[in-house]
């Protein structure tokens, strides 16, 4: 073979590919020359944030990675947990915030289309998807129009896959106004025998690409997540990908026929930096080297450059590393699915990722290098300067309400709480009838099919609290996706995380991020739920204004008896409804001082007792699988009235609530009613089983108000001492203005 010198690389462009002169340098010590310009491509997509993990990944290794159900942790394309029987759950979460933002359609549904991907490539079937979204508030037109645009795609994609939507998340800020967050989670089922990881053993097997061709959209899409946006910005829009979902369709049917086939030895799906980081890593993980023929991949432009080739982000293909004596028999499957599969090159075992076009080498490098040399920075950080100002709060200050039935009504239709009906009505939350708790309750549960068993899924992370206080915030996501998983029934097992921050350049950031790991971090460890996985997202900022710092948790848990799985309703008459947990006065970042006091994030996070948290979740959780406990609903953004009002929304019954004076003594009425105090659960128990409910509750030394009943028509709260009502509203004109509000700011 011959080296090509048809790329030969002007000086300085690797900087307009993302690359310092100090990386620059490291790629000429690596290789031993100076590289052309589609192997510096090929490093800048590779060293880039979004790839590397430059900034983060040594934080992460905070993060505890195993216990007694993880099958697969990080490094693959997805985690995976055992639930007994020799059945795993395959899931993970990942974010396409800056597509999003320049083409909302196209950016939210090929982030969908590309964690459908990461899961079936692993050879699960998806069940499942959810979604966490972050936008301005609607009063703006262009995030009305960034809202529905991302909402439409993935509805679009999600539905024409058949894979149900049914849950999620859906929160508005000022700071998301031009800068959306879109991260999207899937959750398959497999069997253990059946796993398929992303590795290319077997020198030389053949590598083929499958599925559909190779295009020029989403080239250099990594290096476009790893910078702010701006006003630029949109003279990107090439780099957004273009989603064919009736496609990944066929090539999710052939995969799994494939895979359970048996000819497989390895498979990538083409993601992030498409055939370059699926070649790479596939071969790193491995300890190999690839060899491939560009000429050989099937493209649908004419005149396509090796560069463009491997830089694009072109949707719905896989590589696939297969036994020499099976291509034709998998070019036989996928034929027979109406798609192509070429083999482009093979496995070999000397490191290297070797380009060819015929007998040109166009690009040359070492596998690890690309994947493993990366440089890692120790960015420097210090807390915000302003945080301690913002953190002030002085509730003295804070004038109480007159008339808290208006405060109630006013917050249930802030769009932070109102119903999210508008956006999961675009989804088709049945298809597959494997979904037995719908969207709208404290957590998703799906049955698995031929057992008793079911899974519960949630995604949680209350942003305003990581922003005022981020490693209370950070710890606060993982015991909120818990204590959701526990309402429903369901044991927690593991988490995935999506880290969605600012530019790590700038030291207030990057003390942000550091803290809300340190959280999710200790709190993982205290709830026995490892990360298996997940994604970060940096420089989510514009015009620099970051993003409130996300760090989404994804969670899974085992219900283990469907027929004992809760939800939040509250159920019949006569029920007695117990609040789990303590009060506290605290409004510090409360959708409270949002709404009704124009705050937008002042105070610190409510405070959270870790060991309290275990406590109730273990003591919740023990009765519903006792079969003592009817509802359960977590209390979170609005406080106790706002939860209590949810259940009686949901169950389409009353409730009267009468808070005896042991309760509101001492605490703020206003604080009492909407602080959101953590590690409380509202649950109720038929007449019968309350006996025995509380007398587990004081053996356990757990907590717990006897609140009042349910039943009737109107929602009431009275004080006991002396008697007066502080809230009475029928239910239906409570469910009005909670189920009204977001659609009537979307006409």
């Amino acid at each position: 073979m011959t080296n090509s010198n048809e790329y030969s690389l002007q000086p300085g462009v690797w900087r307009e590919m993302g690359l310092t002169d100090a990386e620059y340098e490291k790629i000429k010590e690596i290789i031993g020359r100076e590289p052309n310009y589609v192997e510096v491509g090929i490093f800048a997509v590779m060293w880039s944030e979004h790839c590397s993990y430059k900034t983060s990944r040594p934080l992460l290794k905070l993060f505890p990675t195993t216990g007694s159900h993880v099958l697969q942790g990080p490094g693959e394309n997805a985690g995976i947990v055992d639930i007994g029987d020799g059945q795993a759950v395959v899931f993970k979460i990942e974010s396409h915030n800056h597509p999003t933002a320049i083409e909302p359609y196209q950016g939210a549904a090929t982030g969908v289309g590309g964690i459908l991907r990461d899961v079936f490539t692993m050879g699960a079937r998806p069940i499942a998807l959810l979604n966490s979204l972050r936008f301005g508030y609607l009063d703006n037109a262009r995030t009305r129009f960034l809202f529905s645009g991302a909402v439409e795609g993935i509805a679009a994609y999600g539905n024409c896959m058949g894979v149900p939507t049914v849950g999620g998340e859906v929160y508005f800020a000022p700071g998301y106004q031009e800068n959306p967050l879109v991260n999207a989670m899937c959750v398959g089922l497999i069997k253990h025998q059946d796993i398929k990881k992303g590795i290319a053993t077997g020198v030389g097997n053949p590598v083929m690409v499958v599925g559909a061709r190779t295009g020029r959209d989403g080239i250099h899409g990594a290096t476009f997540a790893s910078e702010e946006l701006s006003e630029d910005s949109v003279e990107r829009r090439p780099a957004v990908q273009v989603g064919d979902p009736f496609m990944e369709k066929l090539l999710l049917e052939a995969c799994l026929e494939v895979i359970k086939s048996g000819h497989v030895v390895g498979i990538q799906d083409m993601g992030a930096a498409g055939l370059t980081s699926s070649s790479c890593e596939m071969a790193s993980r491995a300890g190999t080297g690839i060899e491939m023929d560009l000429l050989r991949v099937p493209r649908r432009e004419e005149g396509m450059t090796a560069y463009e080739l491997m830089l694009s982000e072109s949707q719905e293909r896989m590589l696939v590393v297969v036994k020499p004596d099976a291509v034709v028999k998998v070019k036989a499957i996928f034929d027979k699915w109406d798609l192509e599969a070429v083999v482009v090159g093979k496995v070999t075992g000397d490191g290297m990722l070797r380009l060819t076009e015929g007998d040109k080498i166009v690009a040359e490098m070492p596998a690890k290098a690309l994947t493993e040399e990366a440089p890692l920075y120790e960015r420097p950080y210090s807390e915000p300067e302003d945080l301690k100002a913002v953190q002030a709060l002085a509730l003295a200050s804070i004038p109480q309400p007159e008339d808290y039935n208006q405060i109630l009504l006013q917050l249930l239709a802030a769009p932070n709480i109102a119903s999210k009906e508008w956006v999961y009505r675009q989804y088709d939350h049945m298809v597959g009838i494997n979904t037995v708790v719908r969207p709208g309750s404290d957590a998703t549960v799906l049955r698995v099919k031929g057992t008793a068993k079911g899974i519960a899924i949630t995604t949680d992370c209350n942003a305003r609290y990581c922003y005022l206080d981020p490693y209370t915030g950070g710890m606060i996501a993982v015991a909120e996706a818990a204590r959701n998983l526990v309402c429903s029934g369901a044991k927690p097992l593991a988490i995935t995380n999506c880290l969605n921050f600012g530019n790590p350049e700038k030291p207030a950031i990057m003390w942000q991020f550091r803290r809300a790991v340190q959280g999710i971090s200790e709190a993982c460890r205290q709830l026995n739920t490892p990360v298996t996985g997940g994604n970060v997202s940096f420089y989510n900022e514009t015009k620099d204004t970051a993003i409130y710092p996300t760090p989404v948790i994804g969670m899974v848990g085992l219900v283990e008896d469907l027929t004992r799985h809760c939800t939040q309703d509250f159920k019949n008459n006569g029920d007695i409804i117990i609040l789990v947990g303590v009060n506290q006065e605290e409004l510090g970042g409360s959708e409270y001082l949002r709404v009704v006091h124009a705050m937008e994030a002042a105070g610190k996070p409510p405070a959270l007792d870790i060991a309290l948290e275990k406590k109730v979740q273990q003591a919740v959780l023990r009765a519903i699988k006792k079969g003592l406990i009817k509802s359960a609903h977590d209390c979170s953004e609005g406080g106790l009235a706002v939860a209590l009002a949810e259940s009686c929304i949901a169950g389409n019954i009353g409730g009267e609530i009468a808070l005896p004076a042991s309760v509101w003594q001492g605490i703020r009425l206003d604080a009492l009613l909407f602080g959101e105090t953590q590690s409380r659960i509202i649950i109720t128990s038929a007449a019968n089983h309350t006996d025995q409910l509380l007398q587990d509750l004081v053996e356990l030394a757990v907590p717990f108000t006897r609140l009042g009943t349910v039943g009737g028509t109107n929602f009431e709260i009275n004080l006991l001492d002396p008697e007066s009502k502080i809230i009475n509203l029928p239910v239906a004109k409570l469910k009005n203005e909670w189920r009204e509000a977001i659609a009537c700011l979307m006409k």
